[in-house]
Parts: C-alpha cells; structure tokens; sequence
C-alpha cells in the first residue's frame, strides 16, 4: 500500500487497557522510562521534568489527564512490558506523554477512520481524532493539538 495523502502513519502505544495512536509526523522520538524531577505548582497531570540530550521536556500523564487506570504489569506473562515516554513536538514545544507499551507504526486509510463514540474511557470526544476498528476492539487516534488549551499550553512553555 503506497503511503500517500489517503494514509495516515501512526505511532500506536497503550494506556491502561486501551490502544491510541498518534500521526508519526508529529513524534519526535521514543524513549525508555527515565528519572522524572518533580515540578512545585505543576499542573496536576504533570509528572515533572526530564533531560533529554540538554533539552528539558515537561512529561506529562495521560492517566492523570483522562482518570485512566495504568496497565496493571502483573498481568503482563509474555515480559513484554515496555513503558516510556513518547516525545512529542507540539507547533515546536517538545512534551513528553508516558505510555504503559509502545505497541508499532501502522499505516490507517483515511476512510477507515470514524468519528469518535459520545465517550470513550473517560477521554472527551473534543481530545479523538478519531477510531479505527481493530479484531480486537478501537485504536483511538488521538488529535494532541486540543489536549492542552491555550492556558495549558503557556503554563508547560513556562516549565521549560
């Protein structure tokens, strides 16, 4: 399949007990689990900071942000467990989202894309690009550029 303006490549990861992906255009990297310093006054779903190549990116919960249950590890038999965080770069701010699995790219046509259900998990319909249906439920592709308001945003600038 030709990757072209029908396609969508996505970097696809897990939180808690659901899939999300996030277009590949807009992740910098991937990164193993790293010491986090917390931050005094941060918002509630920042964890801290890190220091990624003299760079400090504010990383942030999701599992905070949405109320979501982190993926319980003991489950976890196949020792495949691999958390992180994927760096993202928001119109030039880099933010870091810790993930419970890194799961793969995957390339999505467009028309497979549908519009989100009322409520998915605790995530607002206003944070979902969209849903692609899987064998084995959703992948919810999530639109990071309506995660943080403007208010939001200006506050992680200030952490950096």
């Amino acid at each position: 399949m030709a990757v072209g303006e029908s396609v969508y490549q996505l970097v696809t990861f897990q939180l808690g007990e659901e899939l999300y992906g996030v277009d590949i255009m807009d992740v910098k990297e991937i990164v193993k689990i790293q010491a986090i310093r917390s931050i005094p006054n941060a918002p509630y779903y920042v964890e801290g900071i890190f220091n990624l190549r003299s760079e400090i990116i504010p990383i942030i919960s999701l599992h905070k942000r949405f109320r979501l249950k982190k993926l319980d590890i003991s489950d976890d038999v196949s020792g495949e467990f691999e958390g992180g965080f994927i760096i993202l770069n928001i119109d030039g701010l880099k933010i870091g989202i810790i993930i419970d699995r890194i799961a793969r790219v995957i390339s999505v046509n467009k028309n497979e894309i549908q519009p989100p259900p009322q409520m998915l998990s605790g995530i607002g319909t206003e944070y979902i690009h969209g849903v692609v249906r899987q064998n084995n439920g959703y992948l919810i592709i999530l639109d990071i550029r309506s995660l943080f308001n403007p208010k939001e945003m200006q506050k992680l600038l200030d952490i950096q």
